[in-house]
């Protein structure tokens, strides 16, 4: 069986609405395919189905909604939710599958559609291999008496709000703390806010006015510069910044200064021997920075890197049984606490660290210095082969000479856009920049 998707990239599948395969009639035969999956293994299926709060995710829900029904599959509606809160909803209402329609950090534009097992975590590549198998078989349509129903769960969100609040520690509050929460005019928008004000913070909230279009627009944890301006103006403590789907976490100090997922991955870690537990290793994927894997190393724990891509570190995790692992784009995985990476929860985490110690982020960080990274996305033309160009690979050769011991070379492929991402980490800013800079223009010449 070949390994390859023609579909499913590294987060569900994903893509311009109204161009394949985010198209209706696409999305359809998607949810009919994987209904007929599910019911290899199960003769009622239910699935619930969450979105973010782009203005396409009616159309795509809709046509999610007839796909599943059409193969005998019952679906439960759970309206605007956070990814995270898909994922804790199907696994807490025993459904068969969790289903989010969101392009997560993503522009308005985009959309995609991602799957949760029963338990709550990401499927696998094997089933996504069966169900483009099943894309590629005709339709069996269910008749008339097996076709599925819908209907919609009453507050979903209220119940997922609980359970955040849940995995912050019942002797611990937030009371005193300004917090600027940024939801990024997204799936969180009317949890976010709620969940640290119901634990006790003065909440400011800002990218929590959704219009169908303004999802991530100049906001959220990929656009940070609002929080930092926000925690300033108002003088406030800390500040929250989650992306469209809320399953991505960047957090400010009251200076302004941003903290990225690989400073908090340790920060989490950290917290957790400071309290005498015993963690014996935390999974970072390939672009996590090589301070925080010295760290760790320092501290005794054992640090491992993962493919880019938060279901490749939770499969990393998996294999260790171990609990905390992320990404540097503030993908964070706490798996005592959650089956997914989740923005909300992870940032209680955080929080939690510093209430329980009495100290700001920067004095728990102090002993983390990052490497400078510098990052430049290329963007590709159709069927262009970077890879086998001799002129990248000589180049690429060159510059991992020059830094030796003292920096790292990467260069790989979005998963979820036609970019390839050049990344160059040193112990001098410069040079990371310079290298960076000569290994782009080498893909671009390809």
């Amino acid at each position: 069986m070949t390994t390859s998707r023609k579909y499913f990239g590294t987060d569900g599948i994903r893509g311009t609405v109204g161009q394949p395969p985010i198209t209706p009639d696409f999305v359809l035969k998607l949810a009919h395919a994987v209904g007929r999956v599910l019911r290899r293994t199960e003769e009622r299926p239910t699935v619930l189905i969450g979105k973010d709060t782009r203005l396409s995710g009616y159309m795509l829900e809709s046509a999610l909604e007839s796909g599943f029904n059409s193969a005998g599959v019952d679906v439960v509606l759970l309206g605007p939710l956070p990814t995270p809160g898909v994922a804790y909803l199907t696994r807490a209402q025993r459904a068969s599958l969790g289903v989010v329609i969101s392009a997560s950090h993503n522009a308005f534009p985009d959309n995609g559609i991602k799957f949760f097992s029963a338990k709550g975590s990401k499927l696998d590549d094997a089933w996504e291999r069966d169900v483009e198998a099943a894309l590629d078989e005709p339709p069996v349509w269910a008749d008339s008496a097996a076709i599925g129903k819908a209907r919609r769960l009453d507050d979903a969100a209220g119940r997922y709000i609980e359970f955040c609040k849940s995995t912050f520690p019942h002797d611990l509050t937030l009371r005193g703390l300004k917090i600027v929460v940024d939801a990024a005019h997204g799936a969180a928008y009317h949890i976010a806010p709620k969940v640290f004000h119901e634990l006790g913070a003065d909440v400011i909230a800002i990218g929590c006015a959704p219009d169908g279009l303004n999802i991530n627009h100049e906001v959220g944890a990929t656009h940070p510069e609002a929080l930092v301006r926000a925690v300033r103006a108002n003088h406030a403590d800390y500040g929250i910044a989650l992306d469209g789907d809320a399953d991505r976490l960047q957090v400010v100090d009251a200076t302004g200064r941003l903290y990225n997922g690989d400073e908090l991955l340790y920060l989490m870690a950290a917290d957790r021997l400071a309290r005498d537990e015993v963690v014996p290793g935390v999974v970072g994927t390939l672009m996590t920075n090589m301070a925080v894997e010295l760290a760790l190393h320092q501290r005794g724990v054992k640090f491992e890197r993962a493919r880019v891509g938060d279901r490749y570190v939770l499969e990393a995790l998996e294999q260790h049984r171990w609990l905390l692992g992320g990404e540097g784009s503030g993908h964070l995985l706490v798996l005592d606490r959650h089956t997914t990476g989740d923005g909300l929860v992870s940032a209680l985490q955080v929080l939690q660290a510093c209430v329980r110690s009495g100290q700001s982020l920067a004095q728990l960080l102090a002993g983390v210095q990052l490497y400078p990274q510098t990052l430049i996305n290329v963007r590709l033309r159709p069927d262009q082969d970077w890879k086998g160009n001799a002129a990248v690979a000589s180049e690429i050769a060159a510059v991992e000479r020059e830094l030796g011991d003292e920096g790292r070379v990467l260069i790989r492929a979005s998963g979820t856009e036609p970019l390839v991402r050049v990344m160059v980490e040193a112990r001098q800013a410069a040079s990371a920049e310079a290298a960076a800079r000569r290994l782009a223009d080498a893909v671009r010449a390809c």
